[in-house]
């Protein structure tokens, strides 16, 4: 089962991409089939027919909507009880919806946005999630309703595409629509606060506030679909409730299949709906995406790149680390906007020139520069759409190469055609990355920038409405293999196919090359094997016996004198607990390993740390969460008979009259009893159902048990129970690792186990002992205290059949340890929970057999530790 779920995740993202690039070639086959009798020049003649009373009243009724869209995000704090100004819900609201818009997956795009916006006027990540969650809402109401109305007031049969509608049906079913949102508007009214889920609250708006959401849904789409509805040249009022059919159905599929901007699909669903004259349609839905779609996004990153240059102009001393909401939604901004600018040189080349255009250059140029200059516009946009991800990522030279490639698609535009518009929004672009320049500091190789799926889906979507508008510009032209050699001052058809052409390519060169060549790496820092014993045997705290996992990579201080182990695992670098080593050279290693996670584009990641690690994590701009307690014996203050030890005490007891011995084995004769503790272990890890861990836990191995002394269980010269010993050089602590025992061991075993452990360390001068980590335990869940600790706390009470947290818990009590608060810290938001998921990976699954580098160094590893020579003598005997 492990191995399916295995291949299942590591097929799943290609399988995704696989499906939604079938989708997207289904849904260019339907646009196909649909416009196969629809010419060019007769959607460019409708696009020319466009008034200007018309594009206004689209311009107009595309304000009304964005403004609506801004008072969802306004409702929507109400609901939640934060208000905020109407400024702060616009400017979450503009930036979010512009985004999602042109490049799909709301949560991913838009609800990043939202979330730096929100996030720096005070709300945390529950109430962002509350606020995404409830605007979404509004946005299905409104949807809904107005697909209801529209089949309620139809009087006529409706066709949808074949598909025939009759009147009494149409209705039938509206009212059906319009009970079930007045159902929900009761309800709201009905209920009393809001609803809970065990210990989580979700908010539900009061019936005013519930019809307040629709009517804004209603403006909303409304307002949208009218914006497309005033562009179609001479649409009768009886063609209303199906064209609101249609758009409705048109926008509920964009958004379900998640391809980005809902390019194709939203434009063959209306075509397939809505009847009438399809060329006016297409030159409609065109002149509808560039208004409604593409000049707000133009806006959005405008007035952000001028917020970002500005702060980073007027005050950069004051303002360069403040994580001011421009710095962080600008890359996104511009890498959609590039991308874009991208897709307009791939469609440019695919449509015919102008003829009077052409002409002057013929006079300017000669016809072979021309042709070149043609090819070269359009392979300069395909390097816009694969360099928009590095603009995402902040790395520098995405940053170069795409301003580098923008100044040369301005001069190309000009020297294929004199296409001045489209030369104006390259240096637009250019000027505007020029400006926001300090946002792009990551200093990486661009081939080490991964293309994610969503990225790839986008390309592939903008090739092909390029490559299908260039079908439909030049369906009328017979193909013959003479085109591709024809040269001509009016040949738009043969320079079409060369460039396309020349971008298959570059697409399948670009493919091939990121599929050949080198696998992304992290940066293995070497070690110095003697250098991190060194440091290792100056540790403090026992978990530092981390270290001989096999499973860690090392950083050393410049001195030498400390060092922090992590791992990397996806893009997270996660740190095991504090580092280790004096405290005064923490944050050198800190601040080092931040950096070269940043310029690996990765975020980092701390965990089980504690309270001394709390003040640098704070200046790296990490979020602080509790992770739970460790249980600590001070070992000068126990005493057995203690009265709260009392249960303790019993149960050792009653184990040593059951005829429990205790024993210690020196590491150099581990190997001697190897092959009975392995024959426990694999019988404690069937009975317990669990599989060995990795990074945060020890596991059964022999190089790695190999390192540490032996503390076992005896009845009548049987070993029943064992666990590896944790000891600190300079005495300061002990504790354990590996607990494993039989299933007929006596009971009260581990308990004698522990007992007799406590009291062999205090024997040999140990300060202190560790019981281990008892996960979210000491987290408060009181009403004000954050939704992560309400989290958590749910989980600590009520999660017990998952997983033993409060039993754990309430053994370790037994001892009267003192407990001491482990923290993780890690970036705010989706970045935190994809750390987290990272981390969980890296935990739950064990290492594989250490490689020669590594075991070398791990061979080479002392733990100094008592060694009495008589307890060998004592075991053999036995």
């Amino acid at each position: 089962m492990p191995d399916r779920r295995a291949r299942l995740e590591r097929y799943r993202t290609p399988a995704t991409m696989v499906a939604v690039l079938v989708l997207l070639g289904l849904v260019f086959a339907a646009i196909e089939r649909l416009t196969r009798e629809i010419r060019f020049d007769d959607v460019r003649a409708a696009a020319h027919g466009l008034s200007g009373a018309q594009i206004a009243a689209a311009l107009g009724f595309t304000a009304l909507s964005y403004l609506a869209l801004t008072l969802y995000d306004l409702m929507a704090l109400r609901v939640v009880g934060r208000p905020l100004p109407w400024r702060v819900a616009a400017l979450g609201s503009f930036t979010s919806y512009t985004l999602s818009h042109n490049l799909g997956l709301a949560l991913l795009t838009g609800g990043s946005a939202r979330y730096r916006v929100y996030t720096a006027a005070g709300l945390d990540g529950p109430d962002v999630a509350r606020v995404v969650g409830i605007a979404s809402a509004t946005f299905w109401f409104g949807v809904i309703t107005v697909a209801g109305a529209a089949l309620v007031l139809r009087d006529d049969t409706i066709t949808l595409a074949d598909v025939t509608l009759a009147a009494s049906a149409a209705r039938w079913t509206g009212a059906a629509v319009l009970a079930a949102v007045a159902g929900c508007v009761i309800a709201c009214g009905l209920a009393r606060g809001p609803l809970r889920v065990w210990r989580f609250t979700l908010p539900l708006p009061s019936a005013p506030q519930a019809l307040a959401q629709i009517a804004i849904a209603l403006l909303d789409t409304g307002a949208a679909a009218a914006a497309l509805f005033v562009l179609i040249p001479d649409a009768p009022l009886a063609l209303l409730p199906a064209f609101v059919l249609a758009y409705a159905l048109g926008i509920v599929v964009a958004l379900v299949t998640h391809v980005p901007g809902g390019i194709g699909v939203f434009e063959a669903v209306v075509l397939a709906v809505v009847p009438g004259d399809r060329a006016a349609m297409v030159a409609a839905l065109i002149a509808y995406r560039m208004i409604y779609y593409v000049l707000p996004l133009a806006l959005g990153v405008a007035l952000l790149a001028w917020h970002e240059g500005r702060r980073q102009h007027r005050l950069p001393r004051l303002l360069r680390d403040s994580g001011a909401l421009a710095g962080e939604v600008a890359p996104l901004l511009l890498a959609a906007a590039s991308f874009t600018g991208g897709a307009m040189l791939l469609l440019s080349g695919s449509l015919p020139a102008l003829a009077p255009r052409i002409g002057a250059l013929h006079a300017l140029l000669p016809l072979p520069f021309i042709e070149a200059s043609h090819v070269a516009a359009s392979l300069v946009g395909t390097g816009l759409l694969l360099l928009a991800p590095g603009l995402y990522r902040r790395l520098d030279g995405a940053f170069v190469a795409t301003r580098a490639l923008l100044l040369a698609g301005a001069a190309f535009s000009l020297a294929k055609g004199i296409d001045y518009e489209e030369a104006a929004v390259c240096l637009a672009l250019a000027a505007l990355l020029q400006w926001t320049r300090g946002a792009f500091y990551r200093r990486t190789a661009l081939t080490q920038a991964p293309l994610s799926g969503a990225w790839l889906v986008a390309v592939a979507a903008a090739v092909g409405l390029a490559a299908w508008a260039g079908l439909l510009a030049y369906r009328h032209v017979p193909y013959d293999d003479d085109l591709w050699w024809r040269f001509a001052l009016h040949g738009d058809a043969p320079r079409f196919l060369r460039a396309t052409l020349a971008v298959a390519v570059m697409l399948a060169a670009v493919a091939l090359w990121r599929l050949l060549g080198p696998a992304r790496h992290v940066p293995d820092i070497p070690a110095d094997p003697e250098a991190v014993a060194r440091v290792l045997a100056t540790a403090e705290r026992t978990d530092a016996m981390l270290a001989l996992t096999g499973d860690k990579r090392f950083l050393l201080s410049e001195d030498g004198r400390a060092m922090l182990m992590y791992q990397v695992r996806g893009t997270s670098w996660i740190i095991m607990g504090d580092p280790i080593g004096p405290t005064d050279v923490w944050g050198e290693l800190l601040w080092r390993i931040r950096d070269l996670a940043d310029r690996a584009q990765g975020r980092l990641l701390l965990y089980q740390v504690t309270g001394l690690v709390l003040d640098l994590a704070l200046g790296m701009g990490l979020q602080i969460v509790k992770y739970g307690e460790e249980a600590i014996v001070d070992l000068a203050d126990f005493r057995l008979d203690l009265p709260r030890l009392r249960s303790v005490r019993k149960a050792e007891r009653a184990a040593a009259r059951k005829g429990a011995e205790f024993r210690i084995v020196p590491a150099a004769a581990v190997p001697v009893i190897i092959d009975e503790l392995a024959a426990i272990s694999d019988e404690w890890m069937r009975a317990k159902g669990h599989a060995e861990k990795g990074f945060s836990l020890g596991r059964f191995d022999r190089t790695y048990l190999g390192h540490f002394d032996m503390a076992l269980v005896l009845v009548e010269g049987r070993i029943v129970a064992f666990a590896n010993l944790w000891l600190t050089d300079g005495r300061n602590e002990a504790s354990v690792d590996l607990m494993r025992h039989r299933d007929d061991m006596p009971s009260g075993t581990m308990d004698f186990l522990f007992v007799r452990l406590i009291e062999w360390a205090k024997e040999r001068g140990y300060r202190r002992f560790s019981l281990g980590i008892a996960p979210l335990s000491g987290i408060a869940g009181r009403r004000l205290a954050p939704a992560w600790a309400r989290a958590a706390a749910l989980i600590f009470h009520h999660g017990e059949r998952f997983y033993g947290f409060r039993g754990l818990r309430t053994y370790k009590e037994k001892f009267a340890p003192e407990w001491e608060p482990r923290y993780i810290a890690a970036p705010r938001g989706l970045a935190m929970i994809k750390a987290l998921r990272d981390l969980s990976l890296l935990v739950g699954k064990a290492p594989a057999a250490s490689g020669p580098v590594r075991g070398s160094m791990i061979a080479r590893f002392q733990v100094p530790s008592p060694r009495p020579v008589d307890t060998l003598l004592n075991l053999a005997s036995s």
